[in-house]
């Protein structure tokens, strides 16, 4: 691994250790970690989450997972001895979705400025080198102390995780973490979190000579597909590592009824739809097409009606506007590529491309730090944005080498 300015720290010589600590070079572990992370992000600042679940889809997704009937074992042994202690516990599906969180309420408020939430996405692929992800990625217990992280995000917390596995298949189906300061990789951790794991597997054991049929669907679970809309015409779906590209049209569809989980009525969504009257058989042709389009694909997204709706799907827009709305500023902007459906013109999509555009512009300007603001001037639609521009050479500091650009580019928008 070559030397990089941005490469993690050592990890010291302190601790229980997975990996082997080294003196001034990062840990094999952690190595391999960020070189997977590299391959996802070009920079260390876009590792954020940017995949939330809403209440309804985690609390849903919770009750049929296999974890929620070993969660009374994991409280006992884990989460209430940590309720003082300066340890948060997190538990985690096969794909590092935090499902449950609890432990010290203090630390649980200062995490939630890096998303540490429940229902958010806390893969490798998502942020980077983190305990939960990495532990997932190699099948084994991990410790990662403040700097090994790759978001720097995320290099206040130290944090040990363990895999939690199928006790019939072997297969991973859910990851349990602990975070906290250097006490979350001291030398009681791992022998701590591994004899909890162990009482929790052999817990499953139990379940599995009842209940079989349902850790063996929880050990191929998957949360649903995500549909991106944000800077592009098109949508995009991504589903298991696979993708799809939609028509515009088919794009505005599953982002209306996706805000809708109750669902619209023909007529409602019509009217959302086209910004003239049409027929009625126009929509049903259309939910026909977009009906045969989700079931050839096997994405798991199901077209629902009377009223019409979807399930399995997950909005990039909506996240947005979510991590928005928690004041999760960094998070909404690593899930917002730019504009909803820039061109789209049908009149619901219009109105929620107004209100998440102003909504970003207002959080950002109005009470975001320097980065932040930087990262949304890259967007085009902040290009003509003087007051942004402004606001970002208000917040750099004297001497920093970024405020020539931004004085360049407000005095070509001065002309």
């Amino acid at each position: 691994m070559s030397v990089r300015a941005d490469q993690p720290h050592s990890a010291g010589a302190g601790g229980v250790d997975p990996g082997e600590p080294g003196g001034g070079a990062p840990r094999a572990v952690v190595a391999d970690s960020w070189r997977r992370s590299l391959a996802v992000h070009e920079r260390r600042e876009d590792a954020v989450v940017t995949s939330i679940l809403d209440d309804d889809a985690l609390s849903s997704y919770r009750t049929e997972h296999p974890l929620a009937s070993v969660m009374p074992v994991i409280s006992e042994l884990l989460i209430e001895p940590a309720r003082d202690s300066g340890i948060l516990v997190a538990v985690g599906d096969a794909s590092s979705r935090l499902l449950w969180i609890g432990g010290d309420p203090g630390v649980r408020r200062r995490a939630e400025g890096m998303a540490f939430l429940e229902g958010a996405d806390w893969s490798e692929a998502s942020v980077g080198t983190s305990a939960p992800g990495t532990a997932l990625a190699t099948g084994s217990a991990v410790q990662i102390r403040g700097p090994e992280h790759f978001s720097p995000l995320v290099e206040a917390f130290s944090c040990t995780a363990m895999p939690i596995r199928d006790p019939r298949s072997d297969r991973a189906i859910g990851v349990v973490d602990i975070t906290g300061g250097e006490q979350a990789v001291g030398v009681h951790a791992l022998p701590w979190l591994k004899a909890a794991v162990a009482a929790v597997e052999e817990r499953l054991r139990g379940l599995a000579t009842v209940r079989p049929p349902t850790l063996e669907r929880a050990s191929a679970q998957a949360i649903g597909a995500v549909l991106t809309v944000t800077g592009r015409d098109q949508g995009v779906l991504r589903w298991a590592g696979r993708e799809l590209s939609l028509s515009a049209r088919h794009s505005e569809i599953l982002v209306l009824l996706a805000g809708h989980p109750r669902g619209l009525t023909a007529e409602e969504l019509t009217e959302r739809l086209y910004a003239q009257p049409v027929p009625p058989v126009t929509l049903r042709a259309e939910l026909v097409r977009l009906r045969k389009v989700l079931e050839a694909s096997g994405t798991g997204v199901t077209l629902l009606s009377r009223p019409y709706r979807v399930d399995g799907l997950e909005v990039d827009s909506m996240t947005a506007l979510a991590l928005l709305e928690r004041g999760s500023h960094r998070q909404a902007l690593g899930a917002y590529g730019g504009q909803l459906l820039p061109r789209s013109e049908a009149p619901a999509i219009t109105e929620l491309r107004d209100e998440l555009s102003a909504t970003l512009r207002e959080a950002v300007v109005g009470s975001a730090a320097v980065d932040v603001v930087l990262h949304y001037l890259r967007l085009p639609e902040a290009a003509d944005d003087a007051e942004a521009w402004r606001t970002a050479l208000r917040l750099l500091p004297p001497r920093s080498p970024k405020r020539a650009a931004v004085v360049a580019h407000l005095e070509r928008l001065a002309g």
